[in-house]
């Protein structure tokens, strides 16, 4: 390709960015990285900058002057930029702030800068309590928080620009995403970090409720080749599911990382209502759109975060 694919990147400074963005570089991308910076690794972003494939514009999504000002040559856009699941409930005001007006003004200003593709991270939060499994695109949506709400009207506002401004976008439905990098506070798979930390202290891991809800882990390599994938896909205009289709419930997940640890105790159980049942995701579409699958199951991706665990500590 002649022209120089330049793809704004908001949110660049985290977690499931920190994997997305090696990959756009090496496939000849260069990289606009549009973070505040909060929460985001300084360090990692520049060295990716010393590489000239990268540039950082460190500032917030609630102002769109900076947006529009970012987005001007950008022939791509993955938008992450966002307010977590719980911090919603805690604060919706600035859940709602930075969610939906963020949202708007990349959505917006993509449609008026006519890019190529924009990708979306929407969730699978959006279905709330599911109905049944697997996890459908096409089920009814019942998102329970600001976060999930935000989420929905995201891809509703996509919508609205597809029919206005022919913007062209696909919004990936991610499961719960784990793996090297993630904070330990992340919402959904914090578990997997407690349930570690406290097999290395030798006790044992103590589950909410009986231990039968049930999440779709989608290792974090993977879901990165999910949004590589849905960027430069023939089809688009689709929210698509990002997991596993495999439901793991939370006392598998005890068994499987007691296992990967090699400590020899009984989980614990503490009698409380959860807010999700169980999950697992219907991946049909990924497979037909993106002609992307998952490589790594649950067990050797636990597995290998258990041995980085190990390590990092040793070390």
């Amino acid at each position: 390709m002649s022209e120089k694919k330049t793809v704004l990147f908001t949110g660049a400074g985290g977690f499931i960015a920190g994997h997305v963005i090696p990959m756009l570089m090496e496939r000849g991308y260069f990289v606009r990285a549009f973070d505040n910076m909060t929460r985001g690794d300084r360090e990692r972003m520049n060295e990716w900058a010393a590489t000239g494939n990268l540039e950082l514009v460190e500032k917030d999504v609630r102002y769109g002057g900076a947006v529009r000002e970012a987005m001007r040559g950008c022939t791509h856009v993955v938008h992450f930029a966002t307010v977590s699941i719980n911090k919603s409930i805690a604060d919706p005001h600035e859940s709602i702030d930075i969610n939906m007006t963020g949202n708007h003004n990349v959505f917006a200003a993509a449609a008026d800068e006519g890019v190529q593709r924009l990708v979306f991270a929407s969730t699978a939060s959006v279905y709330g309590d599911p109905e049944r499994l697997p996890m459908h695109e096409d089920d009814k949506l019942r998102p329970l928080t600001p976060y999930c709400i935000t989420k929905r009207a995201g891809e509703d506002l996509l919508g609205f620009y597809e029919r206005q401004k022919g913007l062209s976008w696909n919004a990936l439905r991610f499961f719960n995403v784990y793996g090297p990098g993630q904070k330990s506070e992340a919402y959904y798979t914090s578990v997997i970090n407690h349930f570690i930390t406290r097999l290395r202290n030798g006790q044992p891991p103590i589950i909410d409720g009986k231990g039968e809800q049930s999440m779709d882990f989608v290792h974090v390599h993977d879901l990165a080749r999910s949004v590589v994938a849905a960027l430069e896909s023939e089809r688009s205009n689709l929210p698509i599911n990002i997991g596993t289709g495999i439901d793991t419930s939370i006392a598998t997940l005890a068994k499987i990382l007691i296992d990967a640890v090699g400590v020899q105790v009984e989980p614990q159980f503490n009698e409380r209502d959860v807010l999700v049942s169980r999950r697992a995701a219907d991946i049909t579409r990924a497979k037909e759109v993106l002609g992307w699958e998952p490589t790594i199951p649950v067990e050797q991706g636990m597995h290998d975060l258990v041995k980085l665990h190990m390590s990092q500590a040793a070390g």
